[in-house]
């Protein structure tokens, strides 16, 4: 495989984006991301641009000049891994749909807002969340620094956002084709 091909399979746009109709037939699971920094971020209250970043991360990948964000989120990183492992296999097994909200004011106290329904997503297992020299991805040492991008953060702000860590393994769910 040349270096082109593997660009170009890194790269892909979003995994597929459901149909209005299909999601009126399978369960549907709900993934809420913030608009804001929460309270005990020291950014707190400032936008995260999360929304924007997504859809940067989806529809625009790679080098694009149409997105104004350097770091587009293409994944999301969330505690139980084995549930999410679960629900990620019926999803692509298309048995269910992955809703991507944000709240539209408070969260938990205001409506959400539906930004995509993906009807496959990738995922992979943040083995020892508290290894703070590499993160162990699938049996691979990342390096922290690249997490933290592909979650649409800077590093700074991202060991803020995770300052108290699971010990056990958390799911990394990717919107795109990417992997680690």
């Amino acid at each position: 495989m040349n270096e082109d091909t593997t660009l170009q399979t890194t790269t892909k746009p979003a995994l597929n984006i459901a149909s209005v109709s299909k999601s009126a037939f399978v369960k549907t699971y709900v993934l809420t991301v913030s608009r804001y920094f929460p309270k005990k971020h020291k950014r707190a209250g400032d936008q995260t641009y999360f929304t924007e970043k997504i859809a940067c991360g989806v529809f625009c990948p790679g080098d694009c000049n149409d997105c104004d964000f350097k770091n587009p989120k293409i994944h999301t990183i969330r505690s139980n891994y084995e549930l999410w492992e679960k629900r990620a296999k019926q999803i692509n097994e298309g048995k269910a749909i992955l809703s991507i909200r944000y709240w539209s004011g408070m969260p938990y106290r205001s409506k959400q807002v539906e930004l995509y329904k993906l009807e496959e997503i990738g995922i992979q297992k943040l083995e020892d969340p508290t290894n703070f020299v590499f993160a162990p991805v699938n049996g691979k040492m990342i390096n922290w620094e690249e997490i933290a991008k592909n979650d649409g953060l800077s590093f700074d702000n991202f060991c803020d956002w995770f300052k108290v860590r699971s010990e056990k393994p958390m799911a990394i769910i990717h919107f795109t084709h990417y992997r680690y």
